[in-house]
């Protein structure tokens, strides 16, 4: 009877020890899986000479040439790379061009010299008359202000002067709590009585390059020209106007909105072995301003997604979901790429595993912010071992991205954190260019996207 109860006894623990063992086989391959990625990645650099191909191409501005030459080029390099499935996915974009004119300068009432400003339209904002607009400044901190003083903002450009809190830790925190003057600056002002705006530039570095982006209208309100300003000249303004309140600025803009274009989404894929109906999107958006050449924002993290795929094809992974890169068209102006790819994504019959976007720049990778439910996040926070090889500390809940926020019925809403505190020094703007990225820092990026790629492919959410 002894003898018996042992037997027992050592046959549940056998039926215990063994799938622990399995279970650490299995970490213990996927970290030494992670590990090649990143070693692949680092060595090979192919994202970062893609990167460099993509750029010398220069800005791709919604509409433009620049970008039907940088989707051509992107369909030929998915095909070159082996992807399978390439679509271009025609989607509507607006049609804004910037215009050779572009300055700004005060003029005191003492006679002195002009004194320019650095400044740069903003996405979407009407141009100035012809001979420009010269007027009056009144320089306010918030909306609110604003208001308090709309009887002296009658006949005057308003200057929203509010830089981004640089006590703030989370640049993207600061970034938001000081955005609504660039985007509704022009409506604000036009509402008080103004006749054009200037906004500080929404930015971590002190320099005097104006940061452009989209601004909007509001229905019902006149249009006036609007303008991002250099830090530097920022603060020259508005010493100008303390040393003298009744100087004038004036503003000469040639910028103008056309009739909406065609232009594409541009995606493909690797097929998965066993569930190829069940799909895991990468991607980020293809497009960016005109004043660099979107090396950061998003072309970096375009190529990224990008390489995710070439990565796993390197080493002979064969994933067994469909992993799809995206290259969605129009974020900055309106997200109508992401607008098709999601009507898209919940009519053809697929199952929407995941959707992780990068567009954050290609900075040291840090973690992921996940919209899911909990048990989903729970899943993925035990990876974090392998995912470690690529600098990634943590997953936990927090917001994607627009585009694809987009997709329909994903299990998971995934976005790629890098390091921040750097990515505000290039944001929309003449200091996003190549040179601004560093090899390891993006190719660590795509490793990391790679890894968490592999992992729901290969275990579900």
């Amino acid at each position: 009877m002894r003898i018996q109860k042992i037997i027992i006894a050592f046959i549940l623990c056998l039926g215990c020890t063994l799938p622990l063992r399995a279970q650490t086989e299995t970490a213990d391959y996927d970290i030494q899986t992670a590990r090649s990625l990143v070693n692949t990645a680092l060595s090979d650099t192919l994202g970062y000479h893609l990167l460099r191909q993509l750029t010398a191409m220069g800005h791709r501005l919604p509409g433009s040439e620049n970008t039907k030459k940088a989707v051509s080029w992107a369909k030929q390099t998915m095909e070159g790379l082996g992807l399978e499935n390439i679509i271009l996915q025609p989607c509507p974009v607006p049609r804004w061009v910037r215009g050779p004119v572009e300055s700004a300068y005060i003029m005191d009432i003492d006679g002195a010299a002009p004194c320019s400003l650095a400044v740069a339209a903003l996405g979407r904002s009407i141009g100035t008359p012809a001979r420009g607009i010269t007027a009056p400044v009144l320089e306010v901190q918030s909306f609110d202000e604003l208001k308090q003083k709309e009887d002296q903002a009658e006949g005057k450009i308003i200057f929203f002067n509010r830089p981004m809190d640089p006590g703030t830790i989370d640049t993207f925190s600061a970034y938001g709590r000081a955005v609504d003057q660039r985007v509704h600056g022009a409506s604000k002002a036009a509402a008080a009585g103004g006749v054009a705006a200037l906004v500080r530039s929404v930015t971590t570095k002190y320099d005097d390059v104006p940061h452009v982006g989209t601004m909007a209208y509001t229905d019902g309100i006149p249009k006036v020209p609007t303008a991002a300003v250099g830090l530097k000249s920022a603060d020259l303004l508005s010493r100008r106007i303390r040393e003298n309140p009744d100087l004038r600025v004036h503003l000469d803009l040639s910028c103008k909105n056309l009739a909406p274009v065609q232009s594409y989404n541009v995606f493909g894929q690797i097929t998965g072995t066993e569930y190829p109906d069940e799909v895991i999107v990468i991607g980020g958006h293809f497009d960016c301003w005109d004043k660099g050449t979107g090396a950061h924002d998003d072309g970096a993290c375009c190529i990224q997604a990008l390489e995710a795929l070439t990565l796993l094809q390197r080493l002979g992974i064969k994933p067994k979901r469909t992993i799809r890169v995206v290259f969605f068209m129009n974020e900055e102006m309106g997200l109508s790429g992401a607008d098709v790819y999601g009507h898209w994504s919940g009519q053809n019959g697929e199952l929407n595993m995941a959707g992780i976007e990068a567009d954050r720049g290609a900075h040291v990778p840090r973690g992921f912010y996940v919209t899911a439910e909990p048990h989903v996040i729970e899943t993925m926070q035990a990876w974090i071992p392998a995912l470690n090889e690529a600098c990634i500390e943590w997953i936990k809940k927090g917001g994607s991205g627009g585009d694809v926020a987009r997709i329909k019925n994903a299990k998971a809403y995934i976005g790629f954190v890098p390091d921040v505190q750097r990515y505000f020094d290039f944001h929309h703007s003449a200091n996003d260019v190549f040179s601004a990225v560093h090899p390891r820092e993006m190719e660590l990026g795509s490793a990391a996207m790679a890894i968490l790629a592999y992992l729901i492919s290969e275990y579900g959410i």
